[in-house]
């Protein structure tokens, strides 16, 4: 799974569904390689398409429960690796690495504010 895949179901967990065409403007890809991005999510069953209920021309992809899934278990995975490799910090190194919380929030805040989060 790529990077964009991935960031792409994450835009669709947290925005809803989405176009086509906002997608490839909130992963800053071409819009003919998200069609093709689209297509292969919805084979792996990840994602589906979905008529617009307020305009029938338009089709909206939406995360499906087994892309959700997918996620969290990812998530899970990656969380559990990252606390292993932090419990074999010293406790030097550890201060450190907390120390930088406060930073780490305030730009998770500022891409927020962007767009990018």
């Amino acid at each position: 799974m790529t990077l964009t895949s991935i960031s792409t179901l994450g835009t669709l967990l947290r925005k809803g569904p989405r176009r086509i065409t906002e997608l490839a403007a909130s992963e800053g890809v071409a819009q003919p390689s998200v069609t093709a991005l689209v297509t292969s999510l919805e084979r792996a069953g990840l994602v589906e398409r979905r008529s617009d209920s307020t305009d029938g021309r338009v089709v909206l992809v939406a995360i499906t429960e087994a892309g959700t899934e997918y996620l969290r278990a990812r998530r899970h995975a990656s969380a559990q690796a990252i606390a292993r490799a932090v419990g074999a910090l010293s406790p030097e190194e550890e201060a450190v690495l907390l120390s930088t919380v406060p930073v780490i929030e305030r730009l998770r805040v500022l891409l927020e504010l962007e767009g990018g989060g």
